[in-house]
């Protein structure tokens, strides 16, 4: 339920991000009887889950879980949904947070039913975010199949507005206004929950892995996408320069990771992610040959048995060695991973079609106001310490994690909140 207007109480909690642990946490205090403002600066929920082909523990699509999500969300009238929104100021102590939020115009109100009408007649063809510009949608569009809420919107940054105007004539259910503009909403809460999750690191900026030079090097979020059924490729794993078949993919770990030039940090869920990953593309190729470049495989916990069965099978080959190069044959055209093999002390060179950089994870901004500001920690997370003044981190707000994970420390985060907003000392 989305809402717009001047909102207050101090037994109340601001969500600020409407991915998986922003959902979660969002859920679990409204299904306690709370009041729940959650904010989401995209059109629609989801978060990068949404972007996944497959998550742990279970490798279930997003669809899974996030499908139960959004029916619990329609179904809660204790939660008030902000999408294109922003925390533009946070103040104020547990109890009485004073918070003003920044509506972004969506340019399409709740008239609209997704009948795609006005997709259909625009002009106008835009990088699709959703599949990290691997796609191109219209400017008027709708984030995925199962966008929540599943309603269109337009981005401004390339509309032509009333200069096209096609997208209004199409629309037969008056849904579109060009000249919507921003509003401010002002709200008081008593606790509030960060859960404003990451963004993959910019792999343009590991200059000798080759990312912003050849097409067939893409970071491990691509390769998520393009292992998606609902994907740029509908789940064929092809090479972008020329879409043939993948018959061999090297995965490159600690991309821009473990560096003081880049990320001084490990983000903890890569080796995994990437082991998932090379046993999908066998799913998809039963061919195909996997290399994965590692300077430490960390897999932790229970995970450590699925790893064992990745790394046992006969077309995964694991090469303890730090990734130097990636070159460019010129007689064949293919790619040529160069990496210091460790164990077996030399160079080598590894000719593929396809890399996939395993690049780190990035916390994104968090809500504005100086109380905002004094969320953040080490290397751009929030810092731990602020729980017990009324900020909860959730998710990888607080750390690189998984998504199982996430939801778990959402739920955490949430019985916290719960315990401020009704004067209760949980979780001190």
């Amino acid at each position: 339920m989305e809402s717009t207007g001047s909102l207050e109480g101090s037994e109340s909690v601001l969500v600020v991000g409407g991915g998986i642990a922003g959902i979660t946490a969002a859920l679990e205090v409204a299904e306690a009887g709370a009041q729940v403002y959650l904010v989401e600066k995209d059109p629609h929920l989801g978060g990068r889950v949404a972007q996944l082909s497959r998550y742990f523990p279970k490798l279930c699509p997003p669809a899974c879980g996030l499908e139960i999500n959004f029916q619990r969300l329609r179904d809660n009238q204790n939660i008030r949904l902000f999408t294109t929104s922003e925390v533009e100021d946070l103040r104020g102590g547990p109890g009485h947070y004073q918070v003003r939020i920044r509506r972004h115009p969506r340019y399409v109100n709740d008239r609209c039913t997704a009948c795609g009408a006005c997709a259909e007649v625009c002009p106008v063809e835009r990088p699709n975010p959703f599949d990290y510009g691997m796609s191109t949608t219209k400017t008027i569009h709708l984030g995925h199949e199962m966008a929540y809420p599943m309603r269109y919107s337009i981005d401004d940054s390339t509309c032509l507005f009333d200069e096209c105007g096609k997208c209004v004539q199409a629309c037969p259910y008056q849904a579109i206004d060009l000249h919507m503009e921003a509003t401010t909403l002002e709200l008081e809460v008593g606790a509030v929950i960060i859960a404003t999750g990451w963004r993959p690191y910019d792999a343009n900026a590991i200059t000798n892995l080759a990312f912003q030079h050849h097409a067939d090097v893409i970071t491990n979020v691509m390769f998520e996408r393009m292992l998606a059924e609902n994907g740029p490729t509908a789940g064929r794993v092809l090479r972008p320069s020329d879409g043939a078949s993948v018959r061999s993919a090297a995965f490159v770990q600690c991309a821009g990771s473990r560096d003081r030039l880049h990320l001084a940090y490990c983000s903890g869920i890569c080796c995994l992610a990437s082991l998932k990953e090379a046993s999908l593309l066998l799913e998809r190729n039963p061919e195909a040959q996997a290399h994965v470049f590692y300077i430490d495989l960390r897999t932790p916990g229970t995970y450590q048995t699925f790893a064992t069965k990745v790394l046992d099978h006969p077309q995964v080959r694991a090469v303890k060695g730090k990734v130097a190069d990636i070159l460019t044959d010129p007689a064949s055209g293919q790619l040529v991973v160069v990496a210091d093999d460790m164990v077996g002390g030399e160079m080598e060179r590894t000719p593929v079609d396809l890399v996939v950089l395993a690049t780190g994870m990035v916390p994104n901004p968090g809500p504005g106001g100086p109380l905002g500001a004094k969320a953040r920690g080490a290397f751009g997370f929030c810092d731990e310490s602020i729980s017990g003044e009324g900020l909860f981190a959730a998710g990888c707000a607080r750390a690189p994690v998984d998504v199982a994970t996430s939801t778990l420390d959402a739920t955490a985060a949430a019985m916290r909140a719960l315990g401020v907003v009704r004067g209760a000392r949980v979780g001190a």
